[in-house]
């Protein structure tokens, strides 16, 4: 297995599943959808985990803004410990905004007012998931993460990126891979 796309030398638009060996609570059973990766670095959002039962009406509320009925049920997610007080939206790329990051054909990012109001006036992007924080790492961090068995990669796809069952999506990501769940351990190994 490979820790780079064969494309682009980097694991933009991939999603990393944690291992039992990630050896950091904040990142157990953590699935990551990564926004970017390249020389400089990386960043990527955690899509598999809520912030509590805040929703993003109750968000835009707190910034004076007006949600509607589809904020009201959009849940926000622990995007990361990075920055935790910086808002990103995840979103199908069929609607793009000023600012937007297209990260491939199908998945854009971003991290201004502008997919929020759209989503609470109903003309938003068609699937969209709303983080605060992100996962970041330095140049060079995240390869030696995966080199000591920190995280797998796996291709993404819109359920497991924008999927609701949240709870199963780490064990869905590693079962798209063939591994066998009880085969794991939290024990690092060397041959």
């Amino acid at each position: 297995m490979t820790t780079k796309d064969s494309a682009s030398g980097y694991m933009t638009g991939r999603l990393l599943v944690a291992m039992p060996t990630i050896g950091d609570p904040r990142f157990e059973k953590t699935v990551i959808y990564m926004c970017a990766h390249n020389e400089d670095g990386a960043m990527g959002l955690v899509v598999n985990k809520l912030l509590g039962a805040l929703t993003v009406s109750e968000l835009m509320g707190q910034l004076s803004l007006e949600g509607s009925a589809a904020t009201e049920r959009m849940p926000v997610h622990f995007g990361g410990p990075v920055e935790t007080g910086r808002g990103f939206v995840l979103h199908s790329a069929d609607h793009v905004y000023e600012g937007t990051l297209q990260i491939d054909e199908r998945v854009a990012l971003t991290a201004t007012m502008d997919v929020l109001k759209a989503i609470a006036a109903g003309q938003g992007p068609r699937r969209a998931m709303m983080a605060l924080g992100y996962a970041g790492w330095g140049p060079g961090q995240l390869d030696q993460e995966i080199q000591a068995n920190g995280w797998l990669q796996v291709p993404a796809d819109d359920e497991l990126v924008f999927g609701t069952a949240l709870e199963a999506m780490w064990s869905r990501a590693l079962q798209r891979l063939g591994v066998d769940l009880g085969m794991l351990s939290s024990e690092a190994g060397h041959a």
